[in-house]
């Protein structure tokens, strides 16, 4: 009997953790929009997720600012360009190559030239220790094979 109680009990209280629904735009058009400007964009409180598929408040907010916006007749470069005038280019996940991004465009590459000549250096170091090693006269082979011999 308590059993069947608790399952009602269950039963009844399971629409309470049900979260409200989040409304679509009245356009699908808009909102298809929307959602392909979103996938370009950070979300400024998750940082590696995506506007799109953050559930951050925040993130919320921005999307609700660029349906707005969108609403408003502006197009897609113009909302780029207004988000990143508002938060920088920090919002965008793929940002401009210029002076203040030279670092961020070119430093892979800069890593990699370090990396590939540090690589270079340390190989003709050691090419040229070998080189410099005194080659094995007959005495020496002689000797060294008389104390294998020694040891068997």
């Amino acid at each position: 009997m308590k059993s069947l109680l608790f399952s009602l009990l269950l039963a009844f209280s399971a629409p309470v953790w049900a979260g409200e629904a989040i409304p679509l735009a009245e356009d699908p058009v808009l909102e298809k929009r929307l959602l392909k400007i979103a996938e370009e964009l950070r979300c400024l409180v998750c940082q590696n997720e995506s506007l799109a598929g953050s559930h951050a408040e925040l993130a919320q907010d921005l999307r609700r600012e660029v349906r707005e916006q969108m609403k408003a007749g502006k197009s897609d470069a113009e909302v780029i360009e207004y988000l990143t005038t508002r938060y920088g280019d920090f919002v965008l996940y793929r940002p401009p190559f210029k002076p203040v991004t030279y670092l961020l465009w070119l430093g892979p590459l800069l890593f990699l030239g370090l990396g590939g000549s540090l690589w270079y250096v340390a190989l003709k170091k050691r090419r040229d220790l070998n080189l410099k090693k005194t080659p094995t006269d007959e005495k020496q082979l002689a000797a060294a094979a008389q104390l294998l011999d020694e040891k068997q």
